[in-house]
């Protein structure tokens, strides 16, 4: 059996009958992943890599989904952040005195079960230090943008309000 590797983490297996697979692989570790880990992180990333490479990936790439919320909760007066490193991951958008994440999240977060967990996890560690994590599909920032930055931005004003007014913050 010969492995042939193509650019961007493909790879063909000939057989010795001449059978061709196809797969895919990270090309930071090797693992093997899944065509939607292949197509979301060469998008993403310029480059193949699994999930968990990718949450290590320093991340400084932005989506034009983040960016366009981003831009819109500034122009709107909130105190955001994007791509903010809190010490265990990046946060696409924090709002530090609402103590409120935002995750603006693509399909595969609901399709993959290995980062549908991830998200979980993070969602959960962001919760033990106080904040609360506001996932905001990608399909909302496409069709209904105004509606939905202006229920965020609700949403962070009840959010400090609430926290000015408890006692145990």
């Amino acid at each position: 059996m010969s492995v042939t590797t193509l650019e961007h983490g493909k790879v063909f297996i000939d057989k010795v009958f001449g059978n061709f697979k196809m797969g895919y692989y990270c090309n930071k570790c090797n693992e093997d992943i899944t065509a939607d880990e292949y197509h979301y992180s060469l998008k993403k990333f310029k480059r193949v890599l699994c999930m968990g490479c990718q949450s290590n990936n320093s991340k400084n790439v932005s989506t034009p989904e983040e960016e366009k919320l981003y831009n819109a909760l500034k122009k709107a007066g909130v105190p955001a952040k994007l791509n903010k490193y809190d010490g265990y991951k990046h946060i696409d958008i924090a709002i530090p005195k609402a103590r409120v994440n935002i995750e603006v999240d693509g399909g595969h977060h609901n399709l993959n079960y290995k980062q549908a967990l991830a998200d979980l996890k993070r969602t959960y560690y962001s919760f033990k230090k106080g904040y609360l994590t506001l996932r905001i599909p990608n399909s909302l920032i496409r069709n209904q943008f105004d509606e939905t930055v202006n229920y965020i931005v609700e949403f962070l004003n009840e959010s400090v309000e609430q926290t000015e007014n408890d006692d145990d913050f």
